[in-house]
């Protein structure tokens, strides 16, 4: 394949509804494809490994940032688009990049580039529900690294130029509500414990106001009713997804504080409240 070549980065698990479409939408304009497995158990791991054109590669997952990171070194070439498995390659998107591959990328000074991405939740477009001004980093120079955050992870552009292409990823949120919630579960866990450690607490404002302010935000400030009834439910996870964090947050403080109170009684106290 001519031009600066390219190495995919797929991070995967329990992606066999999603990996076939997400590859056939990057085979025409990448010279690797490396599949970063997790423990799969659902024949993904089988599939890719049936690939001829498809590099497995399998450790356990801890957090995004921290297996993206772990995985980029892998890549034999030096710029790297990195995509999850529930997302496509535009064919628009596709020819932007090997444009850039002809020429630009051999020259750029950037290190790195967004990428827009069109979203749909259970099939339906999102316009809006401040959705529609996503983007990610995803085509990037391999000495690029995620932050070191447990939620949200985006690499970090501290000392780095990035510029901006001009069309999107296709992104297919989640599959059904099951998928949803089990991913929610997971996010929630870890923002509460990134929110933990940098000294905050979960309060009662926290859980009667945060929830209700975010269905708002999204819901009315962000236009997702426009979004009609997929705005609605959007908004309405959304806001339940903030109180889960903050109740989670709230119940590490109360098991810190009950520690807390364990260790400073006498041996013989804390023999009999336990």
């Amino acid at each position: 394949m001519s031009g600066t070549p390219i190495t995919a980065i797929i991070p995967c698990k329990d992606e066999l509804p999603n990996i076939e479409a997400c590859l056939d939408s990057l085979r025409a304009i990448v010279d690797e494809i490396i599949i970063a497995e997790s423990g799969s158990t659902d024949g993904t791991l089988e599939f890719v490994r049936s690939l001829p054109d498809c590099r497995v590669i399998e450790r356990e997952y801890v957090n995004p940032s921290d297996f993206k990171n772990w995985a980029i070194p892998h890549a034999s070439h030096e710029w790297i688009l990195l995509l999850d498995a529930d997302e496509r390659v535009s064919t628009e998107l596709a020819q932007e990049i090997t444009d850039l591959k002809q020429s630009i990328l051999s020259e750029t000074a950037l290190s790195a580039y967004w990428i827009g991405r069109q979203n749909y939740f259970l099939g339906r477009r999102v316009r809006y529900s401040g959705w529609q001004n996503d983007g990610v980093v995803r085509l990037f120079r391999r000495e690029c690294r995620y932050e070191k955050v447990q939620v949200h992870e985006e690499i970090d552009m501290s000392e780095i130029k990035v510029g901006r292409l001009k069309n999107c990823l296709i992104h297919h949120t989640y599959r059904s509500f099951a998928h949803y919630f089990d991913k929610m579960q997971r996010y929630t866990t870890w923002g509460a414990q990134e929110a933990h450690a940098r000294g905050r607490r979960g309060t009662v404002a926290d859980l009667v106001l945060r929830p209700p302010m975010r269905f708002f935000r999204h819901y009315v400030l962000k236009l997702g009713f426009l979004d009609g009834l997929t705005g609605y439910i959007l908004a309405t996870l959304t806001g339940f997804s903030v109180l889960l964090k903050y109740l989670k947050l709230w119940e590490i403080g109360v098991t810190d504080s009950r520690v807390s109170e364990q260790s400073s009684l006498p041996h013989k106290e804390r023999s009999k409240a336990a």
